[in-house]
């Protein structure tokens, strides 16, 4: 008897859909794409309203077989893989690969943002066939994608050097980095000061600090010197101080919306170090399946490629009374709560990334989950619970003091303290911080009046200086990235991945910095290419891709209007870019010829060559120099790069010499055995020898920069 046949991605969601849909059912996997455009030509007729020729990769051909023969012994086909454009578009180049609907053999789509048995049985009894408007907008974003890359990356590889790439997301987010090193680079730092005064009621009862904010009649206080500092503090260490008013007040922290795309990517950046590519890795897994023993393999969380807040009333309905069972009425308020999304196009449609079914809490099901899919998992469940309890409450004083100074008009302080009076959400979560932000102060205030009379004790002055922006981490790049309008839920992951693997972009201590080829780059884009590296113009383009996905613009015409005024920019800057020397000179000379060698820039970073190419073609691998010893037979440390290329140390005397470690080698050493500290992940020394931990407090301030900037290039 003949059976349905239902095709996914991966064989981790084909095994938990079989699970659900039973014996009457045949699940096939397609892993992934089965057609594309070919990798060694363009693959786009552009004078054919940009026609594209679609091939099945090699690897795929058993695989398209495989399917036409299921499809063939079967009575119905389903078409289950991704809710997005990008699942629409699989399901759409499997449907024309494996020439499926041929033989009348009827041919669904189902879509589901779940893998539960419930929303996987909603879906079958509502089949759709596949929404051409949709795979219209991925065709146009890949195809875009292709007349950018396969344009630009030979104009590149004549200019600057072979291997490089452009891409129209990825270049917006290289100029994003490269704009705030620019910044950072041209940035003037600024003196200024802050006075603390130590204050008590005259009882000396308590002392607290209150911060000089401006003259007392509200006018800016200048205290932008040592000399100006001075003179205040001369004058408040004289004055009277009275409390001129003290107010307090209920404050109220709601809890952050549960997770979309990019907010899931951020917070595992912040709390778990996860990259955004390992993050949706990982998220991809709790989506697809995990086997829970008793249960069956069943999807832990909705699906993680979503710009959308919104959450099914069940399950709203469900957390509500969760939160009602396990921590009380006073946890939950007296509706649910719900979110409006700030970014434009977001598809409402969509559900927040959240668990399926509540009630499996991080304990329960964290034996059947590797390490890091527990971290995530845990992330997930807590947010989404957190957002649905009563607010954090604080209860705040603020007291404004006035110092009064004979023949002057005197100062006004301000002192405040903030309590937590009730911790709502906070009891399972609190979302992380990019950078450190300052707290009122927790410390609570002596009961104060206006009018009462203070006691001075002493003054605190403070100098500061302004600082540069900060360099993004990966989870700011992503945030800029959204707030920008640039990218969507699928493409942050890669773009932030890309910019990454082909060295334009560098990560050190959780930082990106733009590397020297990075720079190069940028600047010819920047300076050729302007609409290709302008964000308002990569923005619009989104637009436009969702504009094609929701049946009002035409796919065709987007390319055209695009791809024309493209072509004169290519063409006017083959004629007009100069070629860029990329080599650097050195003082080491050819082992072979004796002439110079130079540093120049390969596919996989830089190597040492020979100024006498191409009659010679000696070539030796370049490396980091340390400045410090190896601890096995003295000689120098350098840098290399293995394999994924992770940056790891090893001895300049290799093969002779197999010292390696995987962290920073530090100038000072062991205080203890006299051999080599390396600087680990936690922040702590460590020695290769005796395995002491050295507190880092005892290197100065010289030996800890002096590390940092015998590592730069």
């Amino acid at each position: 008897m003949a059976r349905n046949l239902v095709i996914v991605e991966s064989p981790a969601k084909a095994r938990t859909i079989k699970r659900i849909l039973g014996s009457n059912y045949d699940i096939k996997a397609s892993m992934g794409h089965v057609r594309d455009l070919p990798r060694k030509s363009l693959g786009v007729d552009v004078k054919d309203n940009f026609a594209p020729r679609y091939v099945v990769p090699r690897p795929k051909g058993k695989i398209v077989r495989e399917i036409k023969e299921a499809a063939g012994r079967s009575s119905a086909i389903y078409l289950a893989t991704d809710p997005d454009r990008e699942g629409e578009a699989i399901s759409w180049h499997l449907a024309a690969a494996a020439k499926l609907g041929q033989d009348e053999t009827p041919v669904h789509r189902v879509v589901f943002h779940e893998i539960t048995q419930e929303a996987v049985k909603k879906a079958f009894k509502h089949p759709r066939s596949i929404d051409m408007d949709r795979v219209n907008a991925q065709q146009a974003r890949r195809i875009l994608d292709r007349l950018v890359g396969y344009k630009l990356s030979p104009l590149l590889w004549r200019k600057v050097q072979r291997g490089l790439s452009a891409g129209r997301v990825q270049s917006a987010a290289l100029k994003m980095v490269v704009d705030r090193e620019q910044e950072i680079e041209t940035f003037t730092s600024e003196e200024y000061w802050t006075i603390d005064v130590e204050l008590s009621p005259l009882d000396d009862s308590q002392r607290f600090k209150a911060r000089v904010v401006s003259l007392a009649n509200g006018r800016k206080l200048d205290i932008s010197s040592k000399g100006k500092t001075d003179k205040v503090t001369a004058h408040l260490g004289k004055a009277e101080y009275t409390v001129r008013s003290v107010k307090t007040r209920d404050v109220a922290r709601q809890p952050a919306p549960p997770f979309i795309t990019s907010t899931l990517q951020q917070e595992a950046w912040r709390k778990l170090h996860f990259s955004a590519k390992k993050t949706m890795a990982i998220a991809q897994q709790l989506y697809e399946g995990v086997s829970l023993d008793k249960e069956g393999s069943i999807g832990l969380i909705t699906y993680m490629r979503t710009d959308s807040t919104h959450v099914a009333a069940a399950a709203l309905t469900e957390v509500r009374a969760f939160i009602g069972d396990k921590y009380g009425t006073s946890y939950l308020p007296p509706k649910p709560r719900s979110f409006t999304r700030k970014v434009k196009w977001a598809q409402e449609a969509h559900e927040a990334i959240r668990p399926t079914n509540v009630h499996r809490e991080p304990e329960s099901v964290a034996a059947f989950l590797s390490t890091d899919q527990l971290k995530v998992y845990d992330l997930i469940w807590k947010r989404m619970v957190a957002s649905q309890m009563s607010p954090c409450l604080y209860h705040t004083t603020t007291a404004d003091i006035r110092a009064q100074v004979l023949t002057k008009e005197g100062y006004l302080l301000r002192a405040t303290s903030a309590r937590l009076s009730f911790p709502g959400f906070a009891v399972i979560y609190s979302e992380g911080r990019d950078e450190q932000e300052q707290s009122e102060s927790s410390v609570p205030l002596p009961p104060l009046k206006s009018g009462d009379g203070l006691k001075y004790w002493v003054a605190l002055p403070e100098q500061h200086f302004t600082q540069p922006p900060l360099r993004y981490t990966e989870a700011t790049l992503i945030k800029a990235l959204e707030q920008e309008g640039i990218g969507r839920p699928s493409t942050y992951a890669p773009t932030l991945s890309i910019i990454q693997s082909r060295d334009y972009v560098k990560k050190m201590n959780g930082r990106l910095y733009p590397s020297e080829l990075g720079t190069i780059v940028n600047g010819i884009l920047a300076e050729h290419f302007p609409r290709i590296v302008d964000l308002g113009f990569t923005a619009r383009m989104e637009e436009h891709l969702d504009e094609i996905a929701q049946g009002k613009l035409d796919w065709i015409a987007l390319l055209r209007d695009f791809y024309t005024p493209f072509e004169d920019t290519l063409h006017d800057a083959l004629l007009h870019i100069d070629r860029v020397d990329m080599t650097q000179p050195t003082d080491q000379t050819c082992p072979r010829c004796s002439r110079p060698m130079v540093i120049k820039m390969g596919r996989f970073g830089k190597f040492l060559a020979c100024t006498g190419y191409p009659e010679c073609k000696t070539t030796k691998p370049f490396l980091v120099r340390t400045g410090i010893p190896c601890p096995q037979c003295g000689a120098e440390l350098v840098e290399r790069v293995g394999k994924k290329k992770r940056v790891f140390y090893g001895c300049s005397n290799y093969p002779q010499c197999t010292f390696t470690t995987s962290y920073r080698p530090m100038p000072r050493p062991c205080p203890h055995c006299g051999k080599l500290l390396v600087l680990q992940r936690n922040g702590l020394a460590r020695c290769v020898a005796c395995r002491q931990e050295v507190d880092l407090g005892g290197l100065d301030k010289a030996s800890k920069q002096g590390s940092d900037n015998s590592l730069k290039e």
